[in-house]
């Protein structure tokens, strides 16, 4: 799949805050559908969209354990989000600059 696809599946994945707090969860490991629904208000079905999303966008892979399919966190399609947001660091932090000028300016002709 071209990257910019990837790219798009992996911030349309994002998106949710479901899904980031899901993929937040399995940063600490490996867990089940009923261990990832539990801090949530969600049926087990619900979850489960959710995680066939990620699995979609190639965030989570699901193994077999016995009878259980835990999910795992796949970390390339992150790093490859974050190299892509990297080339744009240095519009945010010359903006970060500006504003510590400004306040700077600001404080110092407040008496």
């Amino acid at each position: 799949m071209p990257a910019a696809d990837q790219l798009s599946l992996t911030f349309a994945a994002l998106a949710d805050p479901t899904r980031r707090a899901i993929l937040a969860r399995l940063g600490q490991g490996a867990a089940t559908v009923g261990e990832l629904a539990e801090p949530f208000p969600l049926s087990l079905q619900a979850v489960s969209k959710h995680i066939k999303a990620l699995e979609r966008a190639g965030l989570v892979t699901r193994g077999r354990d016995r009878q259980l399919r835990p999910s795992r966190l796949r970390s390339e399609p992150l790093q490859e989000a974050t190299g892509w947001l990297e080339h744009y660091r240095h519009f945010w932090e010359a903006s970060f600059d500006q504003l510590d000028d400004h306040l700077r300016t600001t404080s110092q002709d407040t008496p």
